[in-house]
């Protein structure tokens, strides 16, 4: 049958209302579906899921962070150079 991840999952649906499960084995097992279905949402199905939009995102924010990093240490040291070179000035006089 198609459509089916494991023979687990054919089994239960060849069972008519479970093969005797109990109510907590049916609770389980839809609980799990759900998961299932959640995780296949999140990652994506043979297309881009929101996790690697969310990744691609971070990475983005990883890269303006560096580069903002980059600019604050330039300007840190311009401002350092004009600080010696008004200590400098000062004391010549």
């Amino acid at each position: 049958m198609a459509g089916f991840d494991s023979s687990f999952e054919l089994w239960v649906a060849g069972c008519e209302w479970g093969c005797g499960m109990g109510e907590f084995e049916q609770q389980v097992l839809s609980e799990l579906s759900v998961l299932k279905a959640q995780m296949q949402q999140l990652l994506g199905i043979g297309q881009p899921g929101r996790l690697q939009a969310l990744e691609g995102r971070v990475e983005e924010h990883e890269r303006d962070v560096q580069r903002w990093k980059g600019v604050v240490s330039a300007w840190g040291g311009v401002l350092t150079l004009a600080h010696l070179a008004v200590a400098w000035f000062v004391e010549r006089r």
